[in-house]
C-alpha cells in the first residue's frame, strides 16, 4: 500500500493511521478468510491480469474492506514502527503546543499508533475513530494492553458521533485524507469537523504534498514485505489528474496472489487544501514543514515520501443549546395476535413463555424515555385500527414476526399493508421479507456475490420418490421456505440414504407435502450468528459475534440449533447456550464484510441477523439471513447486544432510531446507532 500509505483520513472514519491510505479491493474480489487453504483461496478471491485503465477499476467505496491485516503487512514499515510514530507526534506537538489536558480527537485512526502514543506522554482525554472494524478493535487491544484510557471508536468521518464543541484538537493524521470519490465528501468531513471543534480549537491534517506527487510519483514498483510476502504497484493519474491511482497485488511464496487491490486518493496542492479548509468554515489556513518518511525497508513509499502539515483554525461561536423536547415520539407496536392459533409453537397456541416474553418487551419500551407506545395484537380489527391510528402516530415498531393472523407465510403482509397506508414502520419492507423466506433464493443471492455457502440441492413437490444425490453425506434437510426452525429437528440430520428418506417423510408431515425441501451438506464446524442494528454504509453496529456452545449436548445428538433448541424445554437442546464466537481475526473479518453486502443487497432495514456454519476447513458458509429477527428478551440479538454492554431496552432503542434516522424523523445530528457503534 505504498502507493499511499495514509490512514483513511476523510474516508468514513474506517481507513487508518497507516501509510497506504489507498488500499482498496478490486470490484471483483474479496478477502479470503484464511491463508491456511488453497481452495478456500481460489474460492474466497479472484484477480485480474494485466488492464489498460486503472482508474475504471476503483470502487467508489474501495476504502471499506482495504484495511486489515494485509494493510498492516504491506505499510507495517511505517505504520508498525514506533520510532516514525514518536517523530511524527513531536512534529504535531510542536506545531500545536497542545497541554495535557486538551480534549483531542484523532481521526482516521488506525490502529491508534499515534494516539497511543499521546497516551504514552500524558495526555488523558483522547478519542480516536476509524471506520475499519479490523483496526478500531486492533486499538482497543493495545489501548486495553498498555493500561490506557483512550476511547476508540468505528465510524463515519462524514458523520461523526460525537456533540458540537467537544474537542479542542482534531488531527488527521497518515495522509488519511482524500479517500472519497467527491471533493464534496472530503468538504463533509471538514465541516463536521468544525462541528465538533470548540470555538478556537485546531485542525492539523498530515497529507501527500499532491503537486509533488503528481510530478513524481512512481508507476511502477515492487518490494519484498519480508521473506514470504512481496507486493508489486502499478499507478497512474486519473483523467482529470485529481487523483492518483494506485492497484496493489500482494503475493505469498506459496499461495500466490492473496490480494489484488485498486485505490485512489485525491492530490490536494496547497493552494487547493487551504480554499478547501475555507469553504469548510475555517480560518488561518496555513501549511508547515514537509514530512519525510524513511521506512527501516527503504522501498517505495508511494504517497508517504513527501507530505504536507496543515493546521486552521475554527473560528465560531458556541453552539447553542437546544432545549429539551417535550414531545413524544407515539409509536404503535403491532405483534401477532394471541387469541389465534399459530402452528409454529408447539402446542399451536400463545402460552406463559410467550406471555412473559410480551410482559418483558413492554417493560423494556416502557424505560424508554421520549415514547409513547401503543400495542395492536388484534389482527381481526388489525386494519382498521391502524388505519384510525394514521395521522395520530409518528411510525410503527413492527415486531409480528408471527405474520399476519400468526401466519408465517403471511409476515410480509404487515409491511405490505403499511405501505398502502402510508405509515413508516420499522425493519424490512414485504420484498426483503420475501426474499429471505426462501433460503434457495438466498442461496443464490450469496452465490452470485462469491459468498460462500454448503453444498445442497432443491427438492421439489414432485421429486419426493426418487432422489439423485449430488452431494456427500452426512446432509441435513430442512423446509426451503420459513423460519423459527420448524420442521429442523436431531432427526434431520443423515447420515445415509435410508435416514435422508424418513427425514424428508416427517419434515413433509410437518410443512405439507406441497412444499419444497432443501437437502444441504451438514457443516460441522462452529455455529455462527452475526447481528446488526442499524443502515449501512453510514449508520450501523455490527454486534459482538456469538457461537453455538454444543458441549452440553449427550454424545451422539447432532450439534444443531433447532426445533427443540427453540420449543422443547424438555429436550437436552433446551440447554444450549450462546458465547462469544472464538475466530481467527480474518475469519471474522470475511464475515462482517459478508454481512454488510447482504444486509445492502437483499434489503434488510434497521436490524438483521445472519446465520453460518464453519465447514471442516474453516471457511464461513452461510445458512440463512433473518431480516426483522427474534426481538425478545433471551433471543440471539439480546445476547448479542449484551455482550456488548448494550441492555435488552437500549437495545430496542437502537432498532427504533435507526428506523428513525432511516425515515429521517430523527436527528440528524445525533445519530444513536453510531454513537453505540462508536461506543463498543
Amino acid at each position: 500500500m505504498k502507493a499511499e500509505k495514509t490512514q483513511p483520513p476523510s474516508a468514513p472514519a474506517g481507513a487508518t493511521s497507516g501509510p497506504n491510505a489507498g488500499k482498496s479491493r478490486q470490484p471483483d474480489s474479496r478477502q479470503s478468510g484464511s491463508r491456511q487453504a488453497d481452495s478456500r483461496q481460489a474460492e474466497w478471491s479472484k484477480f485480474l491480469g494485466p488492464v489498460e485503465d486503472l482508474e475504471t477499476y476503483v470502487k467508489g467505496d474501495w476504502w471499506r474492506q482495504i484495511f486489515n491485516a494485509n494493510y498492516l503487512r504491506t505499510d507495517g514499515d511505517v505504520v508498525e514502527d514506533p520510532n516514525i510514530t514518536k517523530r511524527e507526534i513531536d512534529l504535531f506537538l510542536d506545531v500545536l503546543h497542545a497541554p495535557k489536558e486538551s480534549v483531542i480527537l484523532d481521526l482516521c485512526c488506525g490502529q491508534g499508533r499515534h494516539t497511543l502514543e499521546l497516551a504514552r506522554r500524558g495526555y488523558q482525554n483522547l478519542f480516536g475513530l476509524d471506520r475499519s472494524h479490523y483496526l478500531i478493535n486492533r486499538a482497543k487491544t493495545l489501548n486495553k494492553k498498555a493500561g490506557f484510557n483512550v476511547t476508540f471508536k468505528e465510524g463515519d468521518a462524514r458523520k461523526l458521533p460525537f456533540p458540537n464543541d467537544k474537542f479542542d484538537y482534531v488531527v488527521i493524521a497518515g495522509n488519511s485524507f482524500g479517500y472519497f470519490e467527491s471533493a464534496q465528501d472530503d468538504l463533509k468531513v471538514l465541516r463536521e469537523v468544525l462541528r465538533v471543534l470548540k470555538p478556537n480549537g485546531n485542525l492539523l491534517v498530515d497529507l501527500t504534498d499532491g503537486d509533488y506527487v503528481r510530478e513524481n510519483f512512481q508507476p511502477r514498483s515492487w518490494e519484498w514485505i519480508d521473506k514470504k510476502y512481496f507486493v508489486c504497484r502499478e499507478r497512474s493519474l486519473s483523467k482529470d489528474r485529481q487523483r492518483l491511482i494506485s492497484r496493489e497485488v500482494i503475493t505469498h511464496v506459496k499461495e500466490g496472489v492473496i490480494a489484488d487491490q485498486f485505490y485512489a486518493e485525491r492530490l490536494y496542492s496547497q493552494d487547493a487544501i487551504r480554499t478547501l479548509l475555507v469553504n469548510a468554515g475555517f480560518t488561518n489556513a496555513g501549511v508547515h514543514m514537509p514530512i519525510h518518511t524513511d521506512s527501516q525497508r527503504n522501498q517505495d513509499l508511494g504517497m508517504m515520501e513527501r507530505r504536507i502539515l496543515v493546521t486552521a483554525l475554527a473560528k465560531k461561536a458556541w453552539t447553542p443549546k437546544r432545549q429539551p423536547r417535550v414531545a413524544q415520539k407515539h409509536v404503535a407496536v403491532v405483534m401477532g395476535d394471541p387469541l389465534k392459533q399459530d402452528t409454529v409453537k408447539p402446542n399451536a397456541d400463545f402460552d406463559e413463555d410467550d406471555l412473559h416474553t410480551i410482559d418483558q418487551l413492554k417493560r423494556a419500551l416502557a424505560e424508554l424515555p421520549g415514547y409513547k407506545f401503543t400495542y395492536l395484537n388484534n389482527h381481526n380489527t388489525l386494519m382498521t385500527d391502524l388505519a384510525k391510528l394514521k395521522g395520530k402516530i409518528d411510525y410503527v415498531f413492527n415486531l409480528c414476526d408471527e405474520g399476519y393472523d400468526n401466519e408465517a407465510t403471511k409476515e410480509l403482509h404487515v409491511p405490505a399493508l403499511l405501505e398502502m397506508l402510508n405509515i413508516p414502520y420499522s425493519g424490512g419492507a414485504p420484498q426483503c421479507l420475501a426474499y429471505c423466506y426462501d433460503k434457495s433464493l438466498v442461496r443464490g443471492v450469496a452465490q452470485e456475490m462469491d459468498i460462500p455457502v454448503p453444498q445442497g440441492f432443491f427438492i421439489k413437490t414432485d421429486d419426493i420418490n426418487f432422489i439423485e444425490l449430488p452431494i456427500d453425506f452426512p446432509v441435513i434437510v430442512k423446509p426451503n421456505f420459513g423460519d423459527s426452525s420448524v420442521g429442523i429437528t436431531q432427526n434431520s440430520v443423515c447420515a445415509n440414504v435410508l435416514e435422508l428418506e424418513n427425514a424428508l417423510v416427517q419434515v413433509r408431515e410437518r410443512i405439507g407435502y406441497d412444499k419444497p425441501v432443501l437437502v444441504e451438506n451438514f457443516l460441522t464446524g462452529k455455529d455462527i450468528s452475526v447481528g446488526i442494528i442499524g443502515n449501512p454504509p453510514e449508520s450501523y453496529l455490527v454486534l459482538p459475534v456469538i457461537e453455538e456452545d454444543y458441549s452440553v449436548l449427550p454424545e451422539g445428538l447432532p450439534k444443531i440449533c433447532g426445533y427443540e433448541a427453540k420449543w422443547d424445554p424438555d429436550s437436552p437442546y433446551w440447554q444450549l447456550r450462546s458465547i462469544p464466537a472464538n475466530l481467527p481475526e480474518e475469519t471474522e473479518r470475511f464475515l462482517i464484510a459478508s454481512c454488510l453486502k447482504l444486509y445492502e443487497r437483499l434489503g434488510c432495514r434497521d436490524y438483521a441477523r445472519f446465520d453460518w456454519r464453519l465447514d471442516a476447513n474453516g471457511t464461513p458458509r452461510l445458512l440463512e439471513a433473518n431480516p426483522n429477527p427474534g426481538w425478545c428478551w433471551d433471543g440471539h440479538l439480546a445476547k448479542m447486544a449484551k455482550l456488548a454492554d448494550i441492555g435488552y431496552p437500549q437495545m430496542l432503542g437502537l432498532i427504533l432510531r435507526a428506523a428513525e434516522e432511516r425515515t429521517q424523523m430523527g436527528e440528524k445530528a445525533e445519530s444513536a446507532v453510531a454513537v453505540a457503534a462508536a461506543a463498543y
